[in-house]
């Protein structure tokens, strides 16, 4: 718990915020419609917002791992939210809100499957876990070509708007050729201790609503015309 709360001062939000992944650029000739949409003093719109939460309970023995925090609706808290460590490793998602708790599926639940990338080659693999030891989670998806070693950085990638691309996932701590295809199987080391989580941070993408609006209308689009050939 002591060095619990001695990540979570290092890490206030008032300093993970201020952070440039937090931030894209504006268009200046853009009307705001939301007095909620910060800036930096380069003029880059805040797209990230970090809040400090507690948990409450986590399993890790069961095949579909869950944690609860002391935040909800009240305090700004949605589904779709990721949820980081106070040592910045990747948990889950919120998954279920209520006014005043909400509900993380972790990664340690064997349908939470995300894309993420290996930071010093660039190549982006699918995650996922087994079910069996929470020390250890799976990558699949890099090929044989790649030069993967112990001790890479596993990083989330580009594909979730949930959370920031370059967040720690964690590193790998072994690696296996398939025998029966061209691609690595890798053992991951999670940077989030999943056994000793106090407390966690939510993140906040907010263009969430908008951009999943855009992605929904486009595969709307797609499909109709699709569907008049």
């Amino acid at each position: 718990m002591k060095e619990e709360n001695k990540r979570i001062h290092a890490m206030n939000d008032s300093l993970i915020n201020l952070l440039n992944q937090n931030f894209v650029s504006a268009d200046s000739a853009a009307v705001l419609k939301t007095d909620s949409l910060r800036f930096d003093t380069t003029g880059k719109a805040r797209q990230f917002l970090w809040r400090t939460a507690q948990v409450l309970y986590a399993t890790v023995n069961s095949d579909k791992n869950y944690l609860q925090i002391n935040k909800g609706s009240a305090s700004g808290i949605k589904e779709d939210m990721g949820v980081l460590s106070s040592n910045g490793g990747l948990v889950g998602k919120v998954v279920n809100v209520g006014p005043n708790f909400s509900q993380v599926m972790t990664l340690l639940h064997v349908i939470n499957k995300l894309s993420v990338q290996i930071k010093r080659t660039g190549t982006s693999g699918m995650l996922s876990w087994d079910g069996n030891t929470p020390t250890e989670l799976t990558l699949n998806g890099i090929p044989k070509t790649d030069s993967i070693r112990r001790g890479d950085t596993v990083l989330t990638g580009n594909y979730s708007l949930s959370y920031p691309a370059g967040q720690m996932v964690g590193t790998v701590a072994r690696v296996f050729k398939d025998g029966a295809t061209n691609f690595l199987i890798l053992k991951i080391k999670p940077t989030a201790n999943f056994g000793s989580l106090q407390h966690v941070f939510v993140v906040e993408n907010l263009s969430l609503k908008e951009q999943k609006a855009l992605d929904d209308e486009t595969r709307r689009i797609v499909d109709k015309n699709q569907s008049k050939k």
